[in-house]
């Protein structure tokens, strides 16, 4: 089995399992090796107050890609710290684009970049998140 298997594969059982990453509407649009790429649109329940989507859907999405990026080697992962800078305001109806990339790896801590933009380009949120990376293997014995 190759990378790009492994990735789809811990993913696909990942997705399967997180019926919070579904209520959002994500769309996995790539998985690969230390990589996620994920699309969701804004709707109007996940607004607050002031009429802008609650800082916490962006963090979800970012949190998700973390997830299915830092997951994808194979390794059972966990964010260990997560911090995010929101840079401009997101409306109902924006579709969203997160863009996660591994940007260290050792045995035990990995550390994810993620961007994410809205459908004209223009970047919403930056996002960095670091994983412990356990001991499990999510498919043992399938090398």
């Amino acid at each position: 089995m190759d990378d790009k298997d492994i990735a789809r594969r811990v993913v696909d059982k990942m997705y399967n399992n997180d019926p919070f990453s579904q209520w959002l509407g994500i769309e996995r649009l790539e998985d690969g090796s230390g990589i996620s790429v994920l699309r969701m649109t804004v709707r109007k329940e996940m607004l607050n107050g002031f009429d802008i989507a609650h800082g916490g859907i962006t963090y979800s999405l970012a949190d998700s890609a973390l997830a299915f990026a830092s997951n994808s080697h194979g390794r059972m992962s966990v964010s260990v710290e997560t911090s995010i800078s929101h840079t401009a305001q997101v409306k109902e109806g924006d579709v969203l684009t997160a863009v996660a990339e591994e940007m260290n790896l050792s045995n035990k801590i990995a550390i994810y970049h993620i961007e994410i933009k809205n459908q004209r380009d223009e970047r919403v949120a930056l996002f960095k998140g670091t994983v412990y990376r356990t001991s499990k293997d999510w498919f043992p014995g399938s090398d």
